[in-house]
């Protein structure tokens, strides 16, 4: 055991990780990228032009195949990221019945905050558990939308599958899963929008989002109007009572930057090189066991989730359970956690692994399948090394 509240000194390790990336979003890139990867991109050329339309399906068509996407479901690149993703289903879906808000962490508050003050729906049932917590499942009413995050980003807390949601609903499932695509195992049968971000996914460029339907999503889409809301034109997905299905065949609602276009087509096509989906989500789970194996053996230090079944294998979330720390004021706790992440940063070994500016004070480490296990497993010592150095400064 590494007994920090014990120990008065922890040597400073001497092997550093690799790739020291372990950002949640933007996430490390695969193994072995450079910006060679890039040389292909279609810079220069019109987003409409065939050759570089022919690019944009291709990363559609790469999206299918390594996600396992049922061939009736859309599959659409849209603007801002999986936040635009998710607002596009919001704004243009609700209204038609009651929506049930799950939410358990800042993500899921935030989809509540648009869905009561901006929509201001009528009827808005929120089922909410605080960061570490999934909600009461059996609580949700299939009857109503539904809309939750299947992997909570900033609470390292997933809902553990889909047998939760049953094939016979009535209402609309609107998935927001950015940091679960690609790692978990997604039941599309259960899902009627799901979205994600490459960044996030496969450690991919911002500022595109995916935007997936199924024909239920896209039935009520063609069938119902949001009575006096108006949509921006980056929110519309029909146009006189019809889906504009060109958005899912290439031709994106604004431009497109071609360099993440290709980007993503580098990743996707790594993925399937290494094995496909399987072999990306065994990567995940891989890393987040060399986390949990090095949090087995620490003292000051566990999960944030308590329930191994809910924990994520992505953003994988940690709390700080040294008693004389805890004893610290909650001001002075999160000065320690930030000077851990500072000093980590500074020796090159760990960046940005902070915890989520709303979660509760502790680390966030990304352990998606662009990362390394070996690079998980050198930087535990370094966790110990560090956080000796600065409890010590704040006993002091």
């Amino acid at each position: 055991m590494t007994d920090i509240s014990a120990a008065t000194d922890v040597a400073k390790p001497a092997v550093r990780p690799e790739n020291p990336n372990f950002s949640s979003g933007p996430c490390a890139k695969r193994p072995g990228w450079t910006v060679e990867a890039l040389a292909g991109a279609l810079v220069g050329r019109s987003h409409r032009a065939k050759p570089a339309k022919a690019r944009i399906q291709r990363a559609i068509a790469l999206t299918r195949e390594l996600l396992e996407v049922p061939e009736d479901y859309l599959i659409g690149i849209v603007p801002a990221s999986d936040t635009g993703a998710v607002e596009m289903a919001l704004w243009g879906m609700l209204g038609a019945r009651g929506v049930d808000m799950l939410t358990w962490e800042s993500f899921g508050a935030g989809w509540v905050t648009d869905v009561q003050k901006q929509l201001k729906l009528d009827d808005v049932r929120v089922l909410k558990a605080e960061y570490g917590e999934l909600p009461d499942l059996s609580e949700v009413d299939f009857t109503r939308d539904v809309v939750f995050t299947w992997n909570g980003t900033t609470s390292g807390v997933r809902v553990p599958n889909g047998d939760w949601i049953p094939a016979d609903r009535e209402g609309l499932t609107i998935c927001d899963a950015t940091s679960a695509a690609f790692a978990q195992n997604l039941d599309f049968s259960k899902l009627d929008v799901v979205t994600f971000s490459w960044q996030k996914a496969l450690g991919g460029e911002a500022a595109h989002g995916i935007l997936i339907l199924s024909p239920r999503a896209v039935e009520r889409l063609e069938t119902f109007t949001p009575a006096n809301r108006p949509l921006p034109k980056i929110f519309r997905l029909t146009k006189g009572g019809k889906l504009m299905a060109e958005v899912f065949e290439g031709a994106t609602i604004n431009t497109v930057s071609m360099i993440c276009i290709e980007d993503a087509v580098d990743a996707m096509e790594w993925g399937l090189k290494v094995g496909g989906l399987k072999a990306l989500q065994a990567r995940a789970d891989a890393n987040e066991k060399a986390i949990a194996d090095w949090v087995a053996r620490t003292d000051w230090v566990d999960f944030l989730a308590a329930d191994p079944k809910v924990r994520s294998n992505t953003s994988v979330c940690l709390k700080i359970v040294d008693p004389e720390v805890a004893a610290l004021s909650d001001d002075a706790q999160a000065k320690l956690a930030k000077a851990v992440v500072s000093r980590l940063d500074k020796e090159a070994v760990a960046y940005d692994i902070g915890g989520y500016r709303d979660a509760p004070t502790g680390f966030r480490i990304w352990c998606g399948s662009t990362v390394e296990t070996a690079d998980l497993e050198k930087l535990g010592p370094w966790l110990d090394w560090a956080y000796a150095e600065e409890k010590k400064a704040a006993l002091a």
